[in-house]
């Protein structure tokens, strides 16, 4: 490590903490808020912002600055709008970033190494230049052990995150507490606590009225189990965890019923290319594929989240086997830059699009439009949501099965009818259904309807409009 880098000593017992000036870095991005329905994001002007992440954990210390570059133009390009990253990762301390620094001196939280975070400056900058957002996780704790728990350490880890909001708030980034960690310890709450008053002091005192903090659990965990009610917690995070038959539908449905109401959303599903279940050592294990991360998506935003994650094992490790680091336990072994090509990194745009494509902030979940008994397996599973005016609805099918939808809670002389392909973020026209004979004698009404999805391919979304509307083309942007 360079001698010459300039170290900022936490004096714990006056609490006073030594800062550098606040990077003035690129222009800040426009700041985020939760909407006023407390279901989903907006941007500062009240434009609605669907969170599509992407869990790039080791963005601060794997990659080299051209490696970054590669990484967030892909991902810029692929609809990304949030980067997850962590500045103390659970190899901060043996393992350098490109500049050949530790965030800490001598493994001590009260030594903040100002060196490291010139290359943090840089990446936020570059994140913000592709138009993307960063949610910064400041420690992994899952693998602190004890440490955080004893002697001074909480409050010099109160004083690190109080440093890194002083030097970051402005930039507008999300805060996320924890890092694959359960909170049922008291130890670990009270850590969680006292970060997060950190991070508030540190916004306060650059002059940041507000920030959005959420924590980020371990496999099948929400935040929501012990920090709902926290007043720092803004909105809650899931880690719904690396399976094919995936809970998250049902974790997300369960933070949406919780009082009082706060987004939610799964941060980290299964990961593309995985082994189901984590399994190690076993080749013939199933592996994640593309179909699996779209269900995830689907089934998680349909419940009602507010955006969703996308993750790959090489890629978060920014894993290549020149490098000579071992490869991610889990992991397909395939170089980093092999794996930001898989499939389902491409097509989870396709579900940000949609949502965009009609109001966003109408949407809620609504499986009483469901004229049939829906599995609560995840693979067999049909999910739908449903606009609050009743001016359009969605309704995700899988394995090419038919789907029956009721017609009377939406609205309009005539309801026009799509399939929408998750795959390719194409749409194509079914029908358009009207409820009267031209003649104007009244025919029953038309209460449901028999939807069969096109052939190919085994998940599609069914998308009913009020006709009178005249919205788009399911997934068209505003440039297309």
């Amino acid at each position: 490590m360079r001698a010459q880098s300039k170290v900022l000593t936490i004096a714990m017992l006056t609490g006073a903490l030594l800062l550098p000036l606040a990077c003035p870095g690129a222009a800040p991005l426009p700041a985020i808020k939760v909407a006023n329905n407390h279901r989903y994001f907006v941007k500062a002007d009240g434009t609605p912002f669907f969170w599509l992440g992407d869990t790039a954990w080791g963005i601060f210390n794997h990659p080299t600055p051209e490696e970054v570059d590669l990484y967030l133009a892909d991902r810029a390009a692929k609809g990304f709008t949030v980067i997850q990253g962590v500045i103390a990762l659970w190899d901060y301390n043996s393992r350098t970033n490109p500049d050949g620094q530790l965030p800490f001196l001598n493994r001590d939280l009260g030594q903040i190494n100002e060196a490291y975070y010139k290359n943090v400056d840089a990446i936020l900058d570059k994140v913000a230049a592709h138009g993307m957002y960063m949610a910064v996780l400041p420690f992994w704790i899952k693998n602190s052990g004890n440490m955080l728990a004893s002697g001074d350490n909480p409050e010099k880890m109160k004083a690190y995150c109080q440093f890194l909001a002083q030097r970051y708030a402005k930039r507008n980034v999300f805060w996320i507490l924890g890092g694959d960690a359960g909170a049922l310890s008291p130890n670990v709450q009270r850590v969680a606590d006292v970060m997060a008053e950190g991070l508030l002091a540190g916004a306060k005192a650059a002059g940041v009225d507000h920030i959005l903090i959420s924590y980020h659990p371990t496999g099948r965990q929400s935040s929501s189990f012990w920090f709902h009610d926290r007043p720092w917690l803004d909105f809650n995070s899931i880690q719904s965890g690396h399976f094919i038959q995936t809970t998250n539908f049902r974790l997300v449905g369960d933070d949406v019923a919780r009082s009082p109401v706060k987004p939610t959303l799964d941060m980290e599903p299964g990961y593309e290319n995985i082994p189901n279940n984590l399994v190690r050592d076993n080749p013939d294990a199933p592996r994640i594929k593309a179909e699996d991360v779209r269900r995830s998506a689907y089934l998680a935003v349909f419940a009602g989240a507010a955006g969703h994650s996308y993750g790959n094992g090489e890629v978060y490790e920014f894993w290549s086997p020149d490098k000579g680091f071992t490869p991610p336990a889990w992991s397909a072994k395939l170089p980093f830059r092999e794996s930001l090509k898989l499939p389902g990194s491409g097509q989870v745009q396709y579900l940000r699009y949609l949502i965009e494509s009609r109001p966003p902030l109408l949407r809620e979940p609504n499986q009483s439009i469901l004229m049939r008994e829906v599995s609560e397996r995840a693979t067999e599973r049909t999910m739908a949501m449903r606009a609050s005016d009743g001016s359009y609805a969605f309704v995700y099918v899988q394995q090419g099965k038919p789907v029956t939808v009721g017609l009377d809670t939406l609205t309009g002389t005539a309801i026009k009818a799509w399939w929408y392909d998750p795959r390719t973020g194409q749409a194509q026209a079914i029908e358009t259904i009207t409820r009267a004979m031209e003649l104007g004698q009244e025919t029953p009404r038309i209460r449901a309807r028999e939807f069969t999805p096109p052939a190919g391919g085994e998940d599609w979304v069914l998308v009913l409009d009020d006709a009178t509307k005249g919205y788009s083309e399911p997934g068209k942007r505003p440039a297309e």
